[in-house]
């Protein structure tokens, strides 16, 4: 690894695309720790939600809460089967806990493909952003969307007609920051787990988690400079994020120290993808570890060649393979 460049052989689609991604962040942080949101909101490549078939699956977004814009966008298949049960599949997006929603352009796109080719329903959340709102805000969104999924949220969708909805069978999806939140997110709920009505989580993936510590860890020094995460971006958003006068070992950004309490008997199996061109790798994996010694079942995909993110863009052909490592996840635990 000593000897390998910085950024592996990239399609030019995918290194088009986060380019202008990350561009668009880097211009948006302020160094006063606040987000230019207006210039957002001009640049930021989005893709409104239709309820008509695009290539089997049609879109809608619903509102959980109007006071916070708290809010879902639901790929569902527009080919209903007899008798065939849906798993939900709960996603969070990344975006170092400050950038992006389910309508961003990346992340409409990888909804439908989890909606496709899984042949699920998906719920992108959007959920409050940093420095606006900082710890524990996308914590509680996560469980008030399970909460309105819990209630009946979805009865009244109309995409949804027709389709069996297994609510018994859920699973979390989340990405960077959105592998934290639901961490987080899971926790909660398995505290919890005799107070819910409909809601199971049966496992959840968790992709490239966005953690972080005090020490820098042998894999953020040597990649220093590769695609996507910079440890100026990562430190940013960390401080975007954490309650005013925490540093990087608190709770949310390194709760899987040794001193982290054990972990509830119902939180559910666990799939962790890492990059070998991703600066927080080092991190991914202990986290992965800790699951392990605390006697959940998990399991480590590593993708050496894989950027931060590179899952979202179709273009690489690790994608493809970890939508199928999911599909053939939620198979397996949905048997169970």
């Amino acid at each position: 690894m000593a000897n390998k460049p910085l950024s592996p052989p990239m399609p030019w689609m995918a290194r088009l695309q986060i380019a202008l991604l990350i561009g668009v962040t880097d211009a948006a942080r302020r160094k006063d720790g606040t987000v230019n949101r207006r210039l957002l909101s001009i640049v930021e490549p989005k893709t409104s939600a239709n309820p008509k078939p695009v290539a089997g699956v049609c879109t809608s977004d619903v509102t959980v809460d109007q006071t916070r814009n708290l809010w879902i966008r639901i790929f569902a298949p527009s080919d209903p089967v007899k008798d065939e049960k849906l798993p939900i599949v709960i996603h969070f997006h990344g975006g170092g806990f400050t950038f992006f929603s389910p309508a961003t352009g990346p992340y409409d796109v990888f909804g439908r493909r989890i909606c496709r080719e899984i042949r699920a329903v998906v719920l992108s959340v959007n959920y409050r952003l940093a420095p606006e709102h900082k710890y524990p805000a996308p914590y509680d969104d996560g469980i008030d969307v399970l909460r309105f999924l819990d209630s009946g949220g979805l009865s009244s969708v109309g995409i949804l007609s027709g389709l069996d909805l297994a609510f018994g069978n859920c699973f979390l999806t989340g990405d960077s920051a959105g592998g934290n939140i639901i961490h987080h997110v899971t926790r909660r709920w398995a505290a919890s787990v005799d107070s819910w009505e409909k809601v199971r989580i049966k496992g959840i993936v968790v992709l490239q988690p966005y953690f972080g510590s005090e020490e820098r860890t042998e894999a953020e020094l040597r990649l220093e400079g590769a695609p996507v995460v910079s440890m100026a971006r990562a430190d940013w958003g960390w401080k975007a994020f954490l309650p005013e006068g925490a540093d990087r070992n608190h709770e949310a950004a390194h709760g899987f120290s040794d001193a982290a309490e054990k972990l509830e008997e119902a939180f559910p199996p666990a799939m962790v993808v890492i990059g070998g061109y991703d600066p927080l790798q080092d991190l991914q994996k202990r986290y992965y570890e800790m699951l392990k010694a605390r006697g959940k079942v998990a399991r480590l995909l590593e993708y050496s060649d894989a950027i931060h993110g590179f899952y979202v863009f179709p273009e690489f052909v690790q994608s493809g393979q970890v939508i199928e490592e999911i599909k053939a996840f939620i198979k397996e635990q949905s048997s169970l």
